[in-house]
């Protein structure tokens, strides 16, 4: 019997009988053989006993003559155990030696593969040659000792020979679903007409539930003919036979859904683990049919799904979080508008001279960290990092999310991006200028390749501070039309610094710089 499938990470082929994909091939092998060997040989026995009672209390014959039960008590006890021998054993272990590569840890080939994907019918085919040679035998058995008899059992071996066989295939099919993934890994296959799901069901419909029907009702048949039957025999063989077909009938459809939903489980499972943000949930293929192509499906999803969120992390980097999202939302378009923002403009003092007297190794380090601080921080008040510019950088409060405090944003930035650095970079220094105003923030390029940023007249004031903010006493130099925009709160940080006409203006600009504890 197969156990409830399984939909914990410790199962990935649908139950903890089959262990972690992980197993060694030596466990692998222990395990198939044991599974195999158990699980085909009660079923053999099962079906032994259901012709025993078959033949015992249904069907309408003479009772057993005692030629019929001294060749019966030595051929019954001879051919089972052959038949356990020959299908239980020697079966599986013949079948194991062809997925050796399976065993020994190595890819397959072709005709291996195709070997390993099969072994489940060759099993089955062994199974009901089995039951065939016990029609043969026991048929003649009876013709010789007791004529009356060969059609009843002829009749009872062969239904449950169909039955057990059909179970032997889905307990065979559970077991190697390991050696079923390995094959199917990396290997696309096709179903072509009536070779799926559909063609399984129909198939284990007419064994599992039609065959024993047919069987019942041509019992009871015989019976209502004979002329000697009883109400009572003719009770007997109706409930005995229901029983029969009940268990088989519902014994192959348990069987059989096990086998459906164990793949569709593994994907609900993993569907769970996307959803919770696990993108790399993988579902283990082991199953042949369509359900197998809907295991590769979700691989292939998943897969896509990390490609993406790869190039979305990756284009977020690039051009800023918010910039992406908007890209991915499709609310990118060539194109901008007017908005109020504040700008922050970062530059290192004596880079040129810093490069020269440094190796090349050690100048990016120095320039990624002071970078990092640049970045954190700026993100730290909700602001975008535009662009770097060799050792400079742009960073805009306002724009493209909106930011009503956008001047104490960049206020407190450049302050806490000041104290950082003459912390944690002390072998440098930078210059940091801010400016509020009007700019047209949007989308600059062609429809091929363009890029978002802020142009303005407050972008150009930031670049002027920043280029003054190196010869004034904390090298932060800001507009006091941002510290007025930011409130008292912030204003107690800085005191004025007179005016200066800015390169480009003809207007004094007023200016603030942070002031000394």
């Amino acid at each position: 019997m197969m156990t409830p499938v399984s939909t914990r990470r410790n199962a990935p082929f649908g139950s903890a009988l089959l262990g972690p994909a992980t197993q060694s091939p030596k466990r692998l092998r222990v395990r198939l053989q044991l599974l195999l060997t158990t699980m085909l040989v009660v079923t053999h026995l099962i079906g032994a006993g259901v012709v025993f009672v078959i033949t015992a209390l249904v069907l309408p014959t003479k009772a057993l003559n005692h030629a019929s039960v001294v060749s019966l008590a030595i051929s019954v006890p001879t051919y089972v155990g052959v038949a356990v021998l020959v299908g239980g054993f020697w079966g599986t272990i013949t079948s194991l030696r062809g997925l050796r590569w399976a065993l020994e840890g190595r890819t397959p080939t072709s005709r291996e593969r195709r070997t390993a994907l099969r072994t489940p019918i060759r099993l089955t085919m062994i199974q009901g040659g089995l039951w065939f040679g016990a029609v043969v035998v026991f048929s003649v058995e009876a013709l010789v000792v007791q004529p009356d008899r060969v059609l009843g059992t002829a009749f009872s071996i062969l239904i449950s020979g169909l039955v057990v066989s059909t179970i032997a295939f889905l307990e065979t099919e559970f077991a190697l679903r390991p050696i079923a993934a390995q094959a199917l890994t990396g290997h696309s296959r096709r179903r072509r007409g009536m070779t799926g799901v559909q063609a399984r069901m129909l198939l284990f419909w007419g064994i599992g539930t039609a065959a024993p029907v047919v069987g019942m009702a041509t019992t009871t048949i015989v019976a209502l003919t004979s002329n000697d039957m009883s109400k009572d025999r003719l009770a007997i063989i109706g409930l005995v036979l229901s029983g029969v077909v009940l268990v088989f009938g519902l014994l192959v459809t348990v069987l059989n859904a096990r086998s459906v939903v164990a793949p569709i489980a593994s994907v609900r499972y993993a569907l769970d683990r996307v959803r919770k943000g696990d993108l790399d949930a993988e579902v283990t293929v082991f199953d042949g049919t369509e359900l197998g192509l809907l295991q590769a499906g979700f691989n292939d999803m998943a897969t896509g799904l990390r490609e993406r969120e790869a190039i979305r992390d990756l284009f977020g980097r690039h051009v800023g979080k918010e910039v992406a999202a908007a890209a991915s939302a499709g609310g990118i378009a060539l194109g901008g508008e007017t908005r109020v923002v504040s700008v922050l403009f970062i530059d290192l003092i004596g880079s040129t001279a810093y490069a020269t007297e440094r190796s090349p190794a050690e100048v990016v380090e120095t320039l990624n960290r002071f970078l990092g601080v640049v970045v954190e921080e700026v993100d730290a008040q909700g602001g975008f990092v535009n662009k770097f510019m060799g050792d400079a950088a742009l960073a805009i409060f306002g724009a493209p999310v909106e930011q009503p405090d956008h001047a104490g944003a960049a206020l407190r930035t450049a302050r806490r991006i000041a104290a950082r650095l003459s912390e944690e970079v002390t072998t440098i220094q930078a210059g940091i200028g801010v400016s509020t105003g009007e700019a047209v923030a949007g989308n600059i390029g062609e429809e091929s390749r363009f890029e978002y940023t802020v142009i303005g007249d407050s972008v150009n004031s930031a670049a002027r501070l920043c280029d003054l903010s190196k010869s004034v006493p904390g090298h932060v130099l800001v507009a006091a039309a941002s510290v007025e925009r930011a409130g008292s709160d912030e204003a107690r940080f800085w005191v004025p610094e007179g005016e200066h006409v800015l390169r480009g203006r003809s207007v004094a600009t007023a200016t603030a710089r942070l002031s000394t504890p």
